[in-house]
């Protein structure tokens, strides 16, 4: 099995940079063959093209007025215009290319021209609302979630039988987006014309990566929406809205591919209703902390399915820049983690050449920032070594580290790869602040007891060891702090 290296691009902005430096607009009908040729260098397995579909003007005279988007703007933009600002990518007005980015012919070449390096095309699928420019709220306002009566949370909407009050789209932990309107889940029509939407866009790419796809679990909606009846309609008939829409996407594109943004622990439960991948948000978090014992534990209780269903980053755009909050050596430990577990990797654009500014979302130009050679020769050292081994492809196997004496190893992290019988590569990693030395208990399998050939990629240097040896001891992996080894173990003929 390989597994996808995704890599996110805010389409807005990259186009205006790519535009910016070649003097002439550029659309994805015209992308330069060096930017999909720099992909495939990298081993990239999939695109995800972040924030190409249309937004309205009412969601974009929201994301220039309001006073902490303006403010944001300034410190990470400064100078900026109001040209600069569209609406938000997730208040989507319609399911179609935005203008500026080209043509659904367009879009259409860009796909056929990642095919052709063996790249797969991710867009967004944002289920849980609409935008409040979307023909649906003018013209279908009962899809929406509703009130008889102006409350927080809503807004008014004129409709033939007189005015609604429509609910804008929210998380239950935070404030409403006042740019969105809510889809309500509870009614059948709802449910028919979302995955009509849905099947519609799984017409233009190989996969869809689903915000905020908790949202739609039955007992989170009604939980969520629980003081506003559903209108007297016909009501859905039971059963989750994701088991439906997905078997309905496979069962005409068997190859495609659900990317679900989730938290609160409901990845497994969105994985059992047919999502490839979920959000893997809470080793994000523990590496960013610094919590190298609590990185081991989560990875140690997940089980084979959802370490190898879990879409792991440092960043994205809804994230610090990792930068921005780790060293240089820390960096490249989490870098490391991240790229050699089994599952769905994740590279945020500007994430390979140290950006440090998180861009919002509603701006469609970014400030320039110098690269950090650093940085960037330790992504393309590590993603060079990674191509030539059996990271990311084969079999993984979370080892258990053995600890030597009393020496502490709870900060140490090793991933065996193996796709041939009688070579495996070793990811060892060691998040903790000073140095530390476990055993590595290797799985050798049937191969010969003779000697093996251990070379590592990254600090250098050879060994030889016996198979036996192997197997009673296991790899002895000394690393300093924050120490990284790519071991390649090939027994000799």
């Amino acid at each position: 099995m390989t597994y996808p290296l995704l890599y996110e691009i805010n389409t807005r902005c990259w186009l205006q940079r790519l535009g910016a430096e070649a003097g002439r607009p550029i659309t994805l009908g015209n992308v330069p063959e060096a930017e999909l040729d720099r992909w495939s260098r990298w081993g990239l397995t999939h695109l995800w093209l972040m924030g190409v579909w249309s937004t309205g003007p009412q969601a974009r005279a929201l994301a220039q007025t309001e006073p902490h988007q303006r403010r944001l703007y300034d410190e990470v933009l400064p100078g900026w215009q109001l040209q600069d600002v569209d609406g938000s990518p997730y208040a989507i007005a319609d399911y179609r290319l935005a203008a500026r980015l080209g043509t659904d012919e367009d879009l259409a070449d860009f796909r056929r021209r990642l095919h052709a390096r063996s790249l797969r095309l991710i867009l967004d699928f944002v289920p849980n609302h609409l935008g409040i420019d979307h023909a649906w709220v003018r013209r279908s306002a009962k899809l929406f979630v509703q009130s008889s009566a102006l409350r927080p949370g809503t807004f008014a909407q004129p409709t033939e039988p007189g005015s609604r009050w429509l609910a804008h789209g929210k998380d239950p932990y935070f404030p409403p987006w006042v740019d969105t309107v809510q889809v309500d889940y509870r009614l059948a029509s709802a449910r028919e014309a979302m995955i009509g939407l849905l099947e519609s866009v799984a017409t233009r790419c190989d996969g869809v990566r689903c915000d905020m796809a908790m949202l739609l679990l039955e007992e989170v909606f009604a939980k969520t929406w629980k003081d506003f009846p559903p209108i007297p309609e016909a009501k859905s008939e039971g059963g989750e809205f994701w088991a439906e829409a997905i078997r309905n996407v496979k069962a005409a594109h068997p190859n495609f591919e659900f990317l679900g943004e989730a938290y609160w622990g409901l990845e497994p439960r969105l994985q059992d209703l047919g999502f490839d991948y979920t959000y893997d948000k809470e080793l994000t978090d523990q590496l960013l902390a610094r919590d190298g014992a609590g990185v081991q534990r989560h990875l140690a209780k997940l089980s084979a399915r959802q370490l190898a269903a879990g879409i792991r980053f440092l960043e994205n755009h809804d994230e610090r820049r990792v930068a921005g909050v780790l060293s240089l050596s820390e960096h490249q430990a989490a870098a490391l983690l991240l790229l050699g577990l089994p599952g769905m990797r994740l590279l945020h654009e500007g994430q390979l050449e140290g950006a440090r500014l998180r861009t919002p979302v509603q701006l469609t130009r970014r400030h320039t920032e110098p690269p950090q050679v650093p940085i960037q020769e330790m992504y393309q050292r590590l993603l060079t070594l990674i191509a030539t081994s059996a990271v990311g492809k084969g079999t993984a196997t979370l080892l258990t580290p053995d600890p030597e004496g009393n020496l502490p190893c709870s900060e140490m992290v090793l991933v065996q790869w193996q796709a041939q019988p009688e070579v495996i590569d070793l990811v060892a990693v060691n998040l903790a602040p000073d140095s530390r030395r476990c055993h590595a208990p290797l799985r050798l399998g049937d191969s010969r007891p003779g000697p093996w050939r251990i070379t590592d990629g990254i600090g250098g240097g050879a060994q030889t060891h016996l198979g036996e040896s192997l197997r009673q001891r296991g790899l002895c992996v000394d690393l300093p702090a924050h120490g990284v080894a790519l071991y390649h173990c090939e027994a000799s003929p």
